[in-house]
């Protein structure tokens, strides 16, 4: 049987969307957005109307045909903690995705989005009597949270350690590791380090990930413009200043932080060439972005006494051959570095979606007291 899936990827200036049949890409673009055109909406959950709006136009310029979806699937959002996975899109999700008690990511409309699509194309079905039903999916969302009762525990009761990481790119990198060294990804223990917008650092160990950082609340290495993890006392000394307002403290550690603090740019690619060039302050910088990552890989291998298979790097930044030699001289004595450049969301979320339809996956649901 035939099936088609969309596939959809909600970015902060971007939205990216695939089509598949039968497993291959027919249709792929990414959609940008202008500051102008985002600048409107207060909050990104009313950019939902928008972003619909353009994915249809776009889907209905390319000629592609909705009424035969067999599923759309979306990227996961910034949902209460749960385990990874397949999940269906439900009531419960969509109000916690409207509003969502992690915060604000672009990444909360995917399931949105997803599920009125598929509504939609049910309608235009029945409207035509014809069979068969579309179903809407998120898959690994951020939020995913496998991690071990003792690497939870922070410096204050109020604050223990929470997993929102890459999950989605993280996970698939994870699995086709598995693939090309022929066995499953259930077997093997891999450190996971995506190196883009954010930086996560994840370990896997038997198909779970049991420690990771968060990487949009303040937690771990320094990123293109995220500040990663930043001195208690000096922070709290800014906020009670009166020179910030809450939104202002929130932004400089993401959003301002990282490059975008130190140089005004989230280009990495140019701190990086600065740096090359001989700018003592860029290299500085790099040096102790590509240590941060190391001393997390390094911290990570500690949960599991370094028994480790690989050494994994993704991302866009993983792209840099001089970060890739940097960060591999400092950490290769752990176990070999394996490099992903880039990441490929939208072919992730497919395989979870042919996943569900070749019954390989199991159908999780999302409880909103979960």
């Amino acid at each position: 049987m035939s099936h088609k899936l969309l596939i959809i990827n909600p970015g902060s200036t971007s939205t990216k969307i695939a089509v598949f049949q039968d497993k291959e890409c027919v249709f792929k673009t990414n959609i940008k957005h202008s500051a102008e055109e985002i600048a409107p909406f207060e909050h990104i959950a009313d950019q939902y109307h928008f972003r619909k709006d353009v994915i249809l136009n776009t889907l209905k310029e390319a000629g592609m045909e909705l009424n035969d979806l067999s599923m759309v699937v979306g990227r996961g959002g910034l949902l209460k903690p749960l385990t990874s996975g397949i999940y269906e899109v439900n009531e419960a999700m969509k109000r916690d995705l409207v509003n969502s008690p992690v915060g604000e990511h672009a990444c909360n409309l995917g399931g949105l989005i997803a599920d009125d699509i598929a509504v939609m194309v049910n309608e235009a079905r029945a409207a035509k009597g014809i069979e068969g039903k579309c179903r809407a999916f998120i898959a690994d969302p951020p939020m995913a949270d496998e991690m071990l009762p003792e690497v939870k525990v922070g410096g204050l009761p109020e604050f223990p350690r929470r997993a929102l990481f890459h999950a989605l790119n993280s996970r698939a990198i994870g699995r086709r590791y598995a693939r090309e060294h022929e066995t499953d990804y259930n077997k093997v223990t891999v450190i996971v380090a995506h190196l883009g917008g954010g930086t996560s650092v994840t370990l896997h160990r038997n198909g779970e990930v049991i420690d990771t950082n968060d990487a949009l609340g303040g937690d771990g290495p320094i990123s293109p413009e995220r500040a990663g993890s930043v001195p208690g006392f000096p922070l709290v000394e800014m906020c009670f200043s009166g020179k910030y307002t809450k939104a202002e403290v929130m932004k400089k550690l993401v959003g301002k932080g990282g490059a975008v603090g130190f140089f005004g740019t989230n280009n990495f690619k140019s701190v990086v060439d600065r740096a090359a060039a001989g700018d003592p302050e860029c290299k500085v910088f790099i040096d102790g972005y590509c240590l941060g990552i190391a001393k997390y890989i390094g911290a990570l291998a500690t949960d599991v006494c370094g028994k480790v298979d690989a050494i994994l790097i993704t991302g866009g930044i993983a792209r840099s051959e001089a970060i890739i030699a940097d960060i591999t001289s400092r950490v290769s004595f752990i176990a070999p570095v394996k490099v992903y450049p880039g990441e490929d969301e939208l072919e992730s979320l497919a395989e979870n979606g042919y996943g569900i339809l070749a019954k390989e996956f199991e159908i999780k649901t999302y409880h909103k007291e979960g």
